[in-house]
Order: C-alpha cells, then sequence, then structure tokens
C-alpha cells in the first residue's frame, strides 16, 4: 500500500530472552508515557540511521532483486526490537517472516509488515533511490528520500523505533504481539496465504485483538482519514501472440505485410475494447460487477461528511488532474472511488517502441491490467468471468496470467482497533475523516476473512508521499506544526498500543 496502500500491516511477536522486559504496571496514566517519549527524543539520530538501513538495501520483489537480503535485514530489525522466535517462512515465491514478542500482557496485537518496495528508475530521482539521503523540502522540514520511505519502511521502522524506546525506559509493551511479513505486497502478495495460513501462525493470531499496520497516515496539512477496509485487486497480463491465436505472424515481420496479415497487436486493442465502456470509465465483463455491494446509506453519510471536510480543488491538483469521470460532483466522485469496481490498463507493450519508426508487424503484443474489486466480489469469481468474457466473444486465445491479487476487506467502524485509532488522533487534535474504505488494496482478506474474522487497519501520525513515485520520502524533522516528523509519529504509535490495551 500504498496507501496508502499501501500503507496499513502488522503483526505481533514475543520478547526474546537476551533482551528482558522489565516490569511495568498494568495500565499506566498518560504522564507515565514521559519517560518514553524522552527516550524517543534521545535515540532520534538511532531511529533514522536505522530507517537509512534498510532503505539502502533494495528489495524488489519484481525483479528478484535483494530479496532474500531484505528479509534477513527485517529479521534482525524485528530481532533487535525485542521479537523473539524471529522465524523465515518459505513460500513458493518469497520467504515471509513470522515472529512474536511475549510481554506478559492480558491482550495481544497483530502486526502486518512488508519488506519489499517497488521498481525505480533512478533517472527520475533528484536523489539517488538507495542513498536514502536527508533533504530539506520547503514546506516540508527534512525529509528522507528513497524508494520505500514511506511505502512502507518509514512507518515500519518508526514503528520499531518506539519499540526500542519503551524498554529503553525500563518498561515493557503494553501489549503481546504477533507479526507476519511478507516480500511481495508490491506484486500482488501471491503466496501471503501460504504465510499468514500455516498452522502455527493462525494459532498465534486467533489470540490476536485485530491487526495493525504501520501509516504515515497525515497529509501534508496534518489530516488524517481513517479507512475501515481495502478494495480487491487482480494484476494481471493478457497476451495476445500469433502463436496462440494461429492467425497473424509467429515472429516479427515487415509491416508491409499488414494488407495480408492479421495483427496480433490489433487483436489485442479489440479485445480490451470489450472489456470497458466505449470511455473506458465503466466495466463491462460479463457479470463482473453483479455482486458488487453498494454503499449503504450509513456509508453515503460518511461519504458525504468527508466530501465537506475533504478539499476537492487540492485532490485535483495534486493528482493533476482537471476533471472527474462524467463531470461528476465531488461527493459522486468520493463514492464512486470507494464503491466501484474497476479495469485498469497499467501498460501496453508490443513490437518496437524505441525512437523513430521500424515498420514491422509484432507477433506478440502484452497489455498489464488491474481490476479493483468491492465487497462482495472475489479474485477468483472475477478472473473466471474476465475469462469467459473473452472467450465468449472470440478472444479465447489470449493468455490471461494472473500475477497476484485478493479479495476486498472491511471493518467495522465501531471495532475496538478503531476506536482506539480514532481516540489517539482526537487526544492529538485531528478529527480524522471516515471512510468505508480505500481505493488502493492490502491483502489483509487473509485476516477480515473466513476463518479469522479480524479487524484490521492503519494507524499512525507523520507523513510522507511519492509512494511508487519518483522522490518517495519520509518526514523526518517537519516545518508544520500541524504534522508530525519521526519523533512525533514514534510516539503516537506508542499511545496507539496504550490505548489498545485499556480498550
Amino acid at each position: 500500500m500504498s496507501v496508502d496502500r499501501r500503507t496499513f500491516l502488522e503483526r505481533t511477536a514475543a520478547a526474546t530472552a537476551a533482551l528482558a522486559w522489565p516490569s511495568v504496571p498494568p495500565s499506566p496514566r498518560a504522564d507515565d508515557l514521559a519517560p518514553i517519549f524522552t527516550e524517543i527524543e534521545k535515540r532520534h539520530d538511532e531511529a533514522v540511521a536505522r530507517l537509512q538501513e534498510w532503505i539502502r538495501q533494495p528489495s524488489i520483489a519484481a525483479e528478484n532483486r535483494g530479496v532474500n537480503e531484505g528479509c534477513e535485514l527485517t529479521m534482525r530489525m524485528l530481532k533487535d526490537a525485542g521479537f523473539d522466535q524471529v522465524t523465515k517462512i518459505p513460500t513458493d515465491g518469497q520467504p515471509g517472516i513470522f515472529a512474536t514478542l511475549d510481554a506478559g500482557a492480558p491482550r495481544t496485537l497483530g502486526l502486518y509488515f512488508m519488506y519489499d518496495v517497488k521498481q525505480v528508475d533512478p533517472a527520475e530521482w533528484s536523489s539517488p533511490p538507495w542513498a536514502a539521503a536527508i533533504v530539506d523540502r520547503p514546506g516540508f522540514g527534512k525529509v528522507l528520500i528513497g524508494r520505500g520511505a514511506v511505502n512502507q519502511k518509514g512507518p515500519e521502522a518508526t514503528f520499531l523505533a518506539a519499540l526500542h524506546a519503551i524498554r529503553a525506559a525500563g518498561k515493557k509493551p503494553p501489549l503481546n504481539f504477533v507479526l507476519v511479513a511478507e516480500g511481495e505486497e508490491e506484486i500482488g502478495s501471491p503466496h501471503f496465504p501460504q504465510i499468514v495460513r500455516r498452522p502455527e501462525v493462525q494459532a498465534a493470531l486467533r489470540r490476536v485483538a485485530g491487526i495493525f499496520m504501520p501509516s504515515a497516515a497525515q497529509a501534508s496539512d496534518g489530516q488524517v482519514t481513517i479507512t475501515l477496509g481495502a478494495k480487491g485487486v487482480i494484476e494481471c497480463e493478457l497476451v495476445s501472440s500469433g502463436e496462440r491465436w494461429g492467425r497473424g505472424p509467429k515472429k516479427d515481420i515487415h509491416s508491409s505485410n499488414k494488407a495480408r496479415v492479421d495483427s496480433p497487436a490489433w487483436h489485442l486493442v479489440e479485445a480490451l475494447a470489450t472489456l470497458v465502456s466505449p470511455d473506458g470509465n465503466e466495466p463491462a465483463i460479463d457479470g463482473y460487477a453483479d455482486k458488487a455491494r453498494p454503499l449503504s446509506a450509513g456509508d453515503k453519510a460518511m461519504v458525504a461528511a468527508a466530501a465537506r471536510r475533504l478539499d476537492e480543488a487540492v485532490a485535483k491538483r495534486e493528482m493533476g488532474v482537471d476533471h472527474w469521470v462524467h463531470d461528476v460532483s465531488w461527493v459522486e466522485a468520493l463514492e464512486r472511488l470507494v464503491s466501484r469496481p474497476t479495469v485498469n490498463i497499467e501498460g501496453l507493450v508490443g513490437g518496437y517502441t524505441g525512437p523513430g519508426g521500424k515498420t514491422i508487424l509484432p507477433h506478440r503484443a502484452v497489455a498489464k491490467l488491474d481490476l479493483r474489486l468491492v465487497p462482495d466480489m472475489t479474485a477468483a469469481e472475477s478472473l473466471a468471468l474476465l475469462k469467459a468474457h473473452l472467450a465468449k466473444r472470440g478472444f479465447g486465445d489470449i493468455e490471461v496470467n494472473m500475477t497476484g491479487g485478493y479479495d476486498p476487506t472491511t471493518t467495522a467502524g465501531d471495532a475496538a482497533l478503531i476506536k482506539a485509532q480514532v481516540a489517539v488522533y482526537r487526544r492529538s487534535g485531528i478529527d480524522p475523516v471516515i471512510l468505508p474504505r480505500i481505493a488502493g488494496s492490502w491483502p489483509g482478506y487473509v485476516f477480515t476473512g473466513d476463518p479469522l474474522r479480524l479487524p484490521a487497519g492503519h494507524f499512525g501520525l507523520g507523513h510522507g508521499s511519492g509512494a511508487h513515485a519518483p522522490d518517495e520520502y519520509y518526514v523526518i524533522e517537519s516545518q508544520n506544526a500541524n504534522v508530525r516528523g519521526i519523533d512525533g509519529a514514534a510516539r503516537s504509535y506508542v499511545e496507539y498500543l496504550y490505548e489498545v490495551a485499556r480498550g
């Protein structure tokens, strides 16, 4: 996640014998947190250095680059923060991590981490993406620039800084933790269920009060939006080739032959056009949206309240757009964002794409798609509908290769985990906006769905932006009094843990 997605995941873990936690009163008063906050400030440089080390280790699942090293580094950081039984979990893809921390507390919290990041093109960055440089950004203060800065290593490293500060203050965490981490979130978490559904992981997760993913939840103005779920997603490739089609060339040929030879590229374009309405804005896959759950009256009221508080002009400016689809109102744009399934083309690749022309008729063309799903749609059913739709229209030869994806998630607004978030934000002087779900996706369905049915959500003060984009950043020292830097974000995690413990 973003957001983020991106941006949400946690689990809990158990304390290392070598780093035994001193005893602490079970329900400390707010002023008892002062020694922890003092340690956060004292350990500022240490926390920044930890994040820089993490950023400097590339871990790109899509390129199979540095992922094992990234997994090992994450495991070491978890052990250093007090987790024991930190175990690497093999999968059919990249490894995951299962860890526990037993603080002897009455309650246990689940944590979701990811240690992989998106690909980069260093030529697009003002600062090298693996340098983890601290730079001055006008209006924000000192920020760390690097791939993974906000999605998701920045918030996760800040959460670990909070655990270090709790121990340094001579206290135990107020909760036990069960933590699950993966290294394939950025490619659609294709093997994450293999981690979470192991018997020992399921047994540990059955004891948790819910799942929390650290997040830098503040917008650039300091506002926070709480989301009660996320859309599901299917990431896939549609491949049209002369070999599979039985028409067109089996290798690239001179383009003059188009007068007498079929084109796999045009075949793909025709197939893509059947998936959406003529303007590209409404899914047209047969039966695809039939199970999409409409917004309830309560959901619509939630969106209307959010529309009154969120600035439409700012939203358009940040995305560089002038119009919503069909020129709908701000309220309807938000309703569509949280409630509509989508069919999106991420990229089209076929033939020659270099400078100048090459006058060929390519034998193969590929479209990369993502389909966003809402309750009560499922990834398996939606993929089957896509394939059936194409076959029915004479495009059954086109390969549909799902590379990742999962179902939507939903958490009740009155869940104790969400109430704790609201309480901490309001105590910090922030009245959060609440929306039914984010339009992005994360694999929380393995927690919120059967058999666990746990509440799940992102939490964390602090700000960053640029997930999946050049110059991704995370605020270290904030110039804006309404936005917390890394120390303030660490304090918010401490406050949240004690709030959940009191729940």
